[in-house]
């Protein structure tokens, strides 16, 4: 494991949350600090080349080969794995379009270590991949992000801010 000072920190950490809160950028300044490397978002790849039209199998794909590149990484070493979004993310996403996600969700079991789950206080910003800009519809996409962690039972921490702020926040959560 990575080592920041005396503190150890956690190998995988995954930033999750709703769209246009900052995981993107939040993720390199947590890799640049902690001697890290960054698995980007593939959902975000993916949708840039098929369009946001997306069908069940589609997110399934996105989990799947978004873990795929995080396995690679982590059997050649990565630590600390900054992930910027992992299938959990993907499984809101599907509750959020369809009502509902597919079973291989719920068989998914290599959760990262630590979440960071980024609060929906920044401004949003279109970018032509984004679908839930509302106010409404944010709060929803952070409620169901939160709920998905707690089913879970996995390790988060929120992360709220704006600026250098956010990054002293996730920073804070990593380093406690």
């Amino acid at each position: 494991m990575a080592t920041s000072g005396a503190r150890v920190t956690p190998r995988t950490i995954c930033l999750h949350g709703p769209e246009s809160t900052g995981k993107s950028t939040i993720a390199p300044l947590l890799a640049a600090r902690y001697g890290g490397v960054v698995q980007s978002e593939y959902g975000r790849d993916y949708a840039e080349a098929h369009g946001t039209d997306f069908a069940m199998a589609d997110l399934v794909a996105i989990a799947v080969e978004h873990d795929r590149r995080t396995q690679t990484l982590l059997a050649a070493g990565a630590d600390p794995l900054i992930l910027d979004t992992d299938p959990l993310m993907t499984a809101v996403w599907a509750d959020m379009l369809f009502g509902h996600h597919d079973p291989w969700f719920d068989s998914w079991d290599r959760t990262a270590d630590l979440y960071l789950l980024f609060d929906m206080d920044l401004p949003w910003i279109e970018d032509g991949t984004r679908l839930f800009g509302t106010r409404e519809l944010r709060r929803k996409f952070f409620d169901l992000s939160k709920a998905e962690l707690v089913r879970r039972g996995v390790r988060w921490t929120l992360v709220s801010g704006q600026g250098e702020a956010r990054l002293a926040s996730a920073i804070a959560a990593i380093d406690g």
